[in-house]
């Protein structure tokens, strides 16, 4: 199953790189992540580094782990994330954050995967985007605890000095 989402939000493409690739917080705000453990830190080049993790998810009757690795790259405000083992055949997935301007980022992630039970591939493809979308929020509001809302972040941008040249 493939998806994209792209969205327009009213933080800087940094903030969202950063809330996005700081994987070891996301039980505390995707509530079907209930355990997130890293391993395997490691730098690979200028700006991009990896880490591999592993992910207990539930939903309602499926409880399942599994693990990814996860490239973050600061420099082009890219994260990918790649399976290593788990329910899946396969599990791919890619954010991206690009600067729309007046502090504004557009995300677009892209999410490609096959469970290797046939029957949760079919249980899922009826809520799956419904499940995108929800992850998304749930993003997005972590966004709104961290940095603020969208009013909030606008305002102080306006009330900001020019930039010296």
């Amino acid at each position: 199953m493939r998806h994209h989402v792209s969205k327009l939000l009213p933080y800087t493409p940094d903030q969202l790189w950063r809330l996005v690739g700081d994987v070891e917080r996301y039980p505390d705000f995707v509530p079907w992540i209930s355990a997130m453990r890293t391993w395997n830190p490691r730098n690979l080049s200028e700006g991009v580094d990896a880490v591999d993790a592993e992910a207990g998810v539930g939903f309602s009757f499926l409880k399942e782990r599994f693990s990814t690795r996860v490239r973050r790259d600061s420099i082009n405000k890219q994260i990918d994330v790649s399976l290593l083992s788990g329910p899946f055949r396969k599990l791919d997935n890619r954010w991206r954050f690009i600067d729309a301007g007046h502090g504004c980022t557009r995300v677009e992630f892209d999410i490609d995967f096959t469970f290797k039970s046939r029957i949760l591939d079919a249980l899922l493809a009826a809520n799956f985007s419904t499940a995108v979308q929800k992850l998304m929020a749930c993003f997005e509001a972590r966004a709104k605890t961290l940095y603020g809302d969208s009013k909030d972040q606008a305002q102080a941008q306006s009330a900001a000095p020019p930039a010296q040249v």
